[in-house]
């Protein structure tokens, strides 16, 4: 009888073991979660984290908090994140800057961004607007460019993360003008700068440049869109301002670190992209001129290379140099 007793509490033991894991991931997540932010607040990649994590938050009745890790081309929140517990409780929301444009701007960065994180999902992406100093003395993307190209070298341009900082020599090139480049530490930093007539023009987000436009504290120059967007239908494209086929979008998507274990990488996974398949998300993104991005893990993890393939052809093409 007693052997008999010792087996069956053997293959109770092992039988809560194997379903331990499964458990785990039932009950995940059971506690507060964390979105780490690379840029300051008013950023895309901001606004992006603030509406995900009230979602989150209402999908799994567990806190989510966002903080602000803005500074060193994203490098301060990435190690934040990566020094983290692995336990799918602090989750990176990166964008096109941190994700992909520094694999092809630093000859060595202190981390893979595809290798050492796991993809969660696409959350956005939205087209650039060009917007210059209030007192500049153009007023349109023609006029900008005929004035760079009269003043080669003298002309300045902001830009909060090295995703813009591209965005900025590809205009370079394919306008065939030379502007300098001014570094920020985010969006918010960029646009006072370029409100104040510290620099002369920047890239930004449409959420970034909507209220300072309106208040006519910036001018907009053009979307570098191939169509207008709904949230500033009177912005014209590139296209339209002189400048045929110039388009650059900025995007935001959600990681873990690749030391997360499958179950709660999967279940993150899945919790996000319920929430970009909302309609509700979708009309989000449409008010602030920006489209909502669905898909999964695997589908991020493709588009994510072909960004960084793309980002160093452009590199190349128009001779950045490598930081």
């Amino acid at each position: 009888m007693q052997s008999r007793r010792t087996v069956a509490g053997a293959l109770l033991a092992l039988a809560a073991t194997a379903l331990a894991p499964a458990v785990q991931a039932q009950a995940f997540p059971a506690k507060t979660i964390k979105f780490v932010v690379p840029f300051g607040p008013g950023s895309g990649t901001d606004t992006s984290a603030r509406y995900f994590a009230r979602k989150l938050q209402d999908l799994t009745g567990q806190a989510v908090v966002v903080e602000n890790k803005p500074g060193a081309n994203g490098f301060i929140a990435v190690k934040q994140v990566l020094s983290a517990p692995a336990d799918g409780y602090t989750v990176f929301i990166g964008s096109n800057s941190t994700l992909a444009v520094n694999a092809a701007l630093f000859k060595e960065l202190p981390y893979d961004p595809v290798k050492d994180f796991s993809p969660l999902t696409m959350m956005m992406r939205s087209p650039a607007m060009i917007a210059a100093m209030p007192k500049a003395a153009y007023s349109d993307l023609k006029g900008l460019i005929a004035y760079a190209k009269a003043s080669p070298g003298k002309v300045n341009f902001g830009a909060g993360s090295a995703g813009y900082q591209l965005m900025g020599e590809l205009l370079n090139d394919t306008a065939g003008i030379h502007t300098v480049h001014v570094p920020f530490k985010g969006a918010g930093e960029t646009m006072t700068a370029v409100a104040s007539g510290t620099v002369d023009y920047t890239f930004a987000e449409v959420t970034a440049v909507q209220e300072l436009a309106k208040g006519g504290r910036v001018k907009v120059l053009a979307v570098a869109s191939d169509k207008r967007v709904a949230a500033a239908p009177d912005v014209p494209t590139a296209t339209e301002a002189g400048l045929p086929g110039f388009e650059a979008y900025t995007w935001v998507g959600a990681m873990v670190s690749a030391q997360t274990p499958a179950a709660e990488t999967a279940r993150l996974a899945e919790l996000f992209t319920v929430i970009s398949r909302m309609d509700e998300t979708r009309s989000f993104y449409e008010r602030i001129g920006a489209t909502a991005m669905t898909g999964g893990p695997a589908q991020m993890h493709e588009f994510q290379k072909n960004e960084i393939v793309l980002w160093k052809r452009i590199v190349t093409q128009a001779k950045v140099p490598l930081q």
